[in-house]
């Protein structure tokens, strides 16, 4: 067999013409834009689907929500959401400490003033001293028989309100001498009872230097309480001489005596206190 010129393709054969491939290689590109342009869509148009879906179920929660917190698709509002529980605040357990032992307490009670009371405990100074002014101690007595130590009607009154003994103490200064009696019983309520019911006055105390005084002459007197005590001054001259209203020296020794005794019987109940303080601890 002989081929004519150019072989089977050759110019007056049977083969088909070249393809256009820039003519296809156009149609494909158009056809990858159409491809992605309608899957854009179709993910824009899903998107927006679901939204409408959640905002509808968000329109339906808050209109089905109102007055009982639930909703028709089920799902719990704002106000029907469970809080957490609060978290318990720690409690302490306060324990308040025992009162302090009150000096007044001790002074005012036979059962709770058990220190030593005699003359030398109460009055245990060589002098008294109030502000600039010292007194010079000249004697000291005991007795359990109030009416010994009194004038007129202080033993009675003493003794009939329960007195059990009378200490008392002399002091001197100047040419002016006092003597302070303390009378003690066994309550405060005793003690306040005999000071109102208080007449006549307390003996003087002669000894260590000083004369028999203030005995049918004026004198300067007080009177007053602390406690389950009474407490006494008589203040005159040891020369006898008649104490005057104008009179100022017995006035003050009388007071400064007075004053020193008040601090000699808090103090008693400030160390008995102390010693109950440093026993709790």
């Amino acid at each position: 067999m002989s081929f004519g010129q150019g072989g089977p393709y050759g110019p007056g054969g049977s083969q088909p013409s070249t393809p256009d491939w820039a003519a296809m290689a156009d149609v494909t590109a158009a056809r990858n834009r159409r491809r992605r342009w309608a899957l854009i869509g179709g993910g824009a148009l899903a998107t927006a689907a679901v939204a409408a879906i959640v905002a509808t179920a968000v329109v339906t929660t808050n209109d089905n929500g109102k007055g009982d917190g639930k909703n028709a698709g089920g799902l719990p509002s704002a106000e029907s959401l469970p809080s957490e529980p609060a978290e318990p605040e720690p409690s302490f357990s306060k324990v308040a400490p025992p009162p302090a032992p009150k000096p007044l307490d001790y002074i005012s009670d036979v059962k709770k003033d058990t220190a030593p009371l005699t003359a030398a405990t109460l009055f245990p100074d060589k002098r008294a001293v109030k502000d600039a002014r010292s007194y010079g101690k000249a004697t000291t007595n005991s007795t359990k028989s109030c009416a010994a130590a009194t004038q007129g009607a202080l033993g009675s009154v003493l003794a009939s309100n329960g007195c059990r003994q009378v200490i008392r103490s002399t002091y001197t200064k100047d040419g002016v001498a006092v003597t302070v009696g303390v009378a003690v019983f066994d309550t405060k309520a005793a003690s306040e009872k005999a000071k109102n019911q208080a007449k006549g006055n307390i003996a003087s105390l002669p000894g260590g230097g000083v004369p028999a005084f203030c005995r049918a002459t004026a004198c300067r007197l007080t009177a007053n309480a602390v406690g389950r005590y009474n407490y006494f001054t008589v203040a005159g001259y040891t020369s006898g001489k008649a104490v005057t209203s104008a009179d100022r020296k017995a006035l003050q020794a009388g007071r400064d005596a007075a004053d020193y005794t008040f601090r000699r019987i808090m103090q008693r109940g400030n160390a008995q206190a102390a010693a109950a303080a440093t026993t709790a601890d």
